[in-house]
């Protein structure tokens, strides 16, 4: 990703045709421009104040008909000079407009922007830190209500202000034993007397806390794909259909009717879930195996049990394990969580109940009359980590969750310096300071200070272009 100080120009609305389309522009001496274009200049157009006029064409002839807006740096989106040009939506005369746009700007070297550039420099400009960056992206992208109440609470700055506010008392800490360091002639039980112990174990406290919000952000930002996976007619399809509310997929007793997956995303408590149907898996002994197309979607089906959460191994209550259940389950990947949903009680007399066995889960279910179908929703909440006494207050990501948990470790390690049994000469108080170092570090990364350069690219390339 480039970071040059060049103008951008790029397409801010979704593709498609809409209502209205915004083309944006930011950087420096964009006067060029707004002039080639709309026929304003700097003198004759005022901030914030919108002006409706004719987007020309380089001879004189209207593009469209719209409304000019200009944003000073520094009070804009990404800091710098910002122009927005909305006019009706229709890709073609985007295009057109977004074409005349860089073309008139050429001189100034106007180029079009790469994705994520807008917010980029919002960041490089301090107007966001990057948790807030990426909120914007995760807000765009939300799936459900309360993922993105989460996320305009993160992108309002409530995630980074947690992890200021635990920044901030590390450094407190830090700097009570970096004085200590410097002073070593100074005779006082430095952990004792400034109850450092005590301070750390607040700390600690805290952090344990942010991690746990964090951890149901995440639910929520990124939910699980949970895949439905079992031999043709054991009601994979009805299940999904059950928890969809709707007929998403077509149910039918011949087996084989599904051929591909079928991804529904369906709501529990707010989260996230990707329902994946997929094709039943049976190895054609006895001469009625599968064609040629079914087994192009078994051959699927085992490429999305291998990227599951979640595997729900369908088996009909009705006719109780069978040696074809016991082999499809011996090829699940051994570090996915599976639980076995007996399907058809009401063919089996079974009671729609739930039934732990060490690490397996037995849910008893019809998915035809819907018995034990909110049995199934808890479980699926259970085994996800989901802890509905948890409210999110922020939406985070994975490398959110990897920070946290590195400076979770560090002052682990801290504590065990400062433990009473170690703190047995100056070198146990050098070490209690830089695991309190790295911890502050770690924290720090996650709003953008101690950020590889290498990683906001990554970061920033996933947004979409005019973001």
């Amino acid at each position: 990703m480039k970071s040059d100080s060049s103008p951008i120009a790029a397409i801010a609305t979704a593709s498609g045709r809409g209502g209205i389309g915004v083309i944006r522009l930011s950087g420096k001496n964009l006067w060029p421009v707004v002039e080639a274009v709309c026929g304003q200049t700097q003198a004759t157009m005022a901030a914030r104040h919108a002006y409706y006029l004719p987007f020309k064409r380089e001879d004189g002839s209207v593009i469209d008909q719209g409304i000019a807006l200009y944003f000073n740096a520094p009070h804009s989106y990404t800091g710098e000079d910002v122009i927005e040009l909305q006019g009706h939506g229709g890709p073609v005369v985007l295009q057109m407009l977004l074409a005349r746009c860089l073309q008139a700007g050429s001189d100034i070297g106007l180029r079009l922007a790469e994705p994520g550039e807008f917010t980029q420099r919002a960041f490089l400009n301090y107007k966001m830190d990057l948790a807030q960056a990426e909120a914007v992206s995760d807000l765009i992208e939300a799936t459900t209500e309360a993922a993105a109440k989460s996320a305009s609470e993160s992108l309002s700055g409530v995630f980074s202000q947690v992890i200021h506010d635990l920044v901030g008392k590390v450094i407190n800490l830090r700097m009570l034993v970096e004085a200590t360091l410097d002073f070593p002639e100074e005779e006082i039980d430095f952990l004792e007397q400034s109850d450092a112990r005590g301070q750390l174990a607040a700390i600690r406290a805290t952090l344990d806390d942010v991690f746990k919000h964090a951890s149901q952000g995440a639910l929520l930002r990124d939910g699980l794909n949970i895949v439905l996976a079992g031999k043709p007619n054991v009601g994979k399809s009805s299940l999904l259909n059950a928890l969809a509310g709707a007929d998403v997929a077509i149910v039918t007793p011949i087996a084989g009717t599904t051929r591909d997956k079928v991804t529904q995303t369906i709501q529990i408590e707010g989260m996230p879930l990707h329902i994946i149907d997929t094709a039943g898996i049976r190895d054609g002994q006895g001469g009625h195996g599968p064609d040629e197309v079914e087994r192009i979607g078994i051959e699927r089906t085992w490429a999305e049990v291998a990227k599951a959460d979640v595997i729900l191994h369908m088996l009909a209550a009705d006719r109780g394990p069978t040696a074809e259940d016991e082999a499809i389950a011996a090829r699940f990947p051994p570090n996915v969580p599976v639980m076995c949903v007996w399907n058809k009680i009401d063919q089996s007399g079974h009671k729609p109940e739930v039934h732990r066995f060490g690490d397996m889960t037995h849910v008893y279910i019809s998915a035809t009359d819907h018995q034990g179908i909110d049995l199934l929703r808890g479980e699926l909440l259970r085994i996800a980590g989901w802890q509905q006494t948890v409210e999110s207050r922020y939406l985070a990501r994975e490398r959110h969750l990897i920070a946290l948990k590195a400076a979770q470790e560090h002052l682990e390690f801290a504590a065990y310096h400062a433990a009473p049994d170690n703190h047995a000469s100056d070198k146990s108080l050098d070490l209690f300071a830089e695991e309190l170092r790295l911890a502050q570090e770690r924290l720090s990364s996650i709003t953008g200070k101690f950020t590889p350069d290498d990683l906001l690219g990554v970061i920033f390339s996933r947004f979409c272009i005019g973001k």
